[in-house]
């Protein structure tokens, strides 16, 4: 089942992103979130946008999101999209499912544009954004540092 999220998911999705943040490159964050930190980032992201997660038999699975582009307001009609699955549910379609559910209701908002941020390489991420139907627009070379070496960034675009 997807869902907006809720406050009390927030332990569930730490639980999913630290070990990211602690053991891979797919994230730049170096620190790993508390649940009351990530409380605050959902009620910053949730008041205009959506947060969801997946849920399945009480267990929170995945969880999709988006943010404003850019601070600007020219850039209003555009979102930066995020997902992370957690490994137990990986390469079952979760990502595919909060992903196809997140671009549904970005529609809905009238958002025009949604890009996706990929650390690479990361074939897996870069799979699921092009079966989406997103397209590379823009590679940046070494442009984050993390576990002492450099890391590209590719982002990828969706016309909604």
């Amino acid at each position: 089942m997807i869902r907006s999220a809720t406050p009390g998911d927030a332990e569930a999705i730490c639980a999913i992103y630290n070990p990211c943040v602690a053991e891979t490159v797919i994230t730049f964050e170096e620190r790993e979130v508390p649940a009351d930190e990530m409380r605050a980032r959902m009620a910053g992201v949730t008041a205009a946008l959506p947060w969801l997660v997946f849920e399945t038999g009480g267990t929170i699975g995945g969880y999709a999101y988006a943010t404003p582009w850019r601070a600007r307001a020219a850039y209003r009609h555009s979102v930066e999209t995020t997902v992370y699955v957690a490994p137990v549910c990986r390469r079952q379609g979760v990502g595919r499912q909060l992903y196809t559910e997140l671009i549904a209701r970005l529609r809905a908002l009238g958002v025009h544009r949604a890009m996706g941020g990929i650390a690479l390489p990361n074939p897996a991420s870069v799979a699921l954004h092009e079966t989406l139907g997103f397209r590379k627009v823009a590679h940046f070379a070494e442009v984050g540092r993390k576990f002492g070496r450099w890391i590209d960034v590719g982002y990828w675009q969706l016309d909604l």
